[in-house]
């Protein structure tokens, strides 16, 4: 068994590329199509490039069930995915930004993104499983804790850095450097020793179950017990908060006066850094207190900064100058308080993830949360619009409340 220094490098390292593509697309993309001259109406669009992260469970059970090569299971696929978004880059430095207002381009350009997610989403089945299986009981938070901390970072180099090296290195050069870093982190799994992990073993009664069935079956380990049943009604309403509040509070930080500079460097990568130390904080106080009343604490954290955006929405509708070292302070304390949450909710769904459908399990997880904050975040801008930001908000936090009645059932039930 490798030693856990060397896995938890290896964990951060996966994730910190993992999340250098995400940062770029969801934070430098849009603003650098806008600057070649492309509509809002196909920037819109390039939100479907996120789409592998939403589908990923489809694709889950083969990463669980089959290797590609004698690597380890896992290595197996992290390996050739980590160097295919590698290549990926490489080809994305030489090609000609200037000619995005071009549909041919466009279209090329598009393919080249889908491409590196769906590689990304894929690596992040194996990363989540490998994960599952390599640690314990209590090696999860620390595991879940450089999981964020390295996703973060990955988002301040992928989105706020490669904004502002565009400005000096140039298109090429920055794509490089980026291929460069995401090749560094893939040292440490070249050189890493994956242990045989427990496998289900795949028989001929297996393949002829049919779709349905096989759905069937695996969602009866999520109603098995008391305490399984109330964990997914936890994870249908842990992501409610972050569906209705996130097309609010960006915008309301411009509304507010806030300069493109001012969100970009003080807002979005303060806030990533405030979101690291988060992490940190969580995964040292786990270690102390139990995942149960932690989850609680944390929640409860996470309540109080979303009333700090309802004194920040008071004060733009009622026309108080508030400054902005208070916008950046009620965002940086989210962002942390987002964190820290994140750090036990992964550890509690890494400890309900069974190990021989780990990737599986995980995914699946992962996957009812972003399916019910995506869904949320499309017609949640519509009501803010309606309201206004300080009645919204005030929602928000009362159903936010609400949301702790399911963690407290599962506390009461939980093992």
């Amino acid at each position: 068994m490798p030693n856990m220094r060397q896995v938890y490098v290896l964990l951060f390292s996966l994730y910190w590329a993992q999340g250098l593509p995400v940062g770029f697309m969801t934070h430098a993309l849009p603003v650098i199509l806008r600057a070649q001259g492309v509509s809002l109406a196909h920037i819109g669009g390039f939100g479907l490039l996120m789409l592998p992260w939403a589908i990923k469970i489809f694709w889950a059970p083969f990463v669980d069930r089959f290797a590609l090569s004698g690597l380890g299971q896992y290595r197996s696929w992290i390996i050739p995915t980590q160097l295919c978004s590698v290549i990926i880059l490489i080809i994305l430095s030489f090609f000609p930004i200037h000619a995005l207002d071009q549909s041919s381009y466009l279209l090329v350009f598009f393919t080249l993104l889908l491409l590196m997610n769906l590689t990304g989403a894929t690596q992040d089945i194996a990363t989540d499983a490998l994960a599952v299986n390599l640690l314990k009981g209590d090696q999860q938070h620390w595991g879940n804790t450089f999981q964020v901390m390295g996703s973060r970072l990955g988002f301040i180099v992928g989105g706020g850095a490669v904004l502002w090296c565009l400005d000096w290195l140039h298109w090429q050069a920055t794509f490089l450097a980026l291929a460069l870093l995401v090749f560094l982190n893939t040292l440490p799994v070249l050189f890493f020793r994956e242990p045989i992990h427990a496998s289900k073993k795949l028989n001929r009664n297996d393949l002829k179950i049919s779709l349905n069935q096989a759905i069937k079956d695996y969602l009866n380990y999520f109603k098995s017990s008391t305490e399984l049943k109330a964990w997914l009604i936890i994870l249908v309403t842990f992501k409610v908060a972050d569906g209705l509040s996130g097309p609010l509070l960006k915008p309301l930080m411009v509304d507010m006066g806030l300069s493109f500079s001012q969100i970009g460097i003080y807002i979005t990568m303060f806030g990533a850094v405030a979101a690291l130390m988060g992490a940190g904080l969580a995964g040292v106080l786990l270690k102390y207190f139990a995942r149960p009343s932690s989850f609680i604490a944390f929640s409860i954290l996470k309540i109080i900064s979303l009333m700090g955006y309802i004194f920040l929405a008071f004060a733009y509708e009622h026309h108080y100058q508030v400054s902005p070292v208070w916008l950046y302070a009620v965002n940086a304390f989210e962002d942390a308080c987002s964190a820290m949450l994140l750090v036990v909710m992964l550890t509690l769904i890494m400890h309900y993830s069974r190990k021989q459908f780990a990737g599986t399990d995980f995914t699946f997880q992962v996957s009812i949360m972003a399916t019910v904050s995506g869904l949320l975040y499309l017609v949640s801008g519509v009501i803010g619009d309606l309201i206004g930001y300080y009645r919204y908000l005030m929602i928000i936090c009362s159903v936010s409340v609400l949301c702790l009645f399911p963690i407290l059932y599962w506390k009461k039930n939980a093992s």
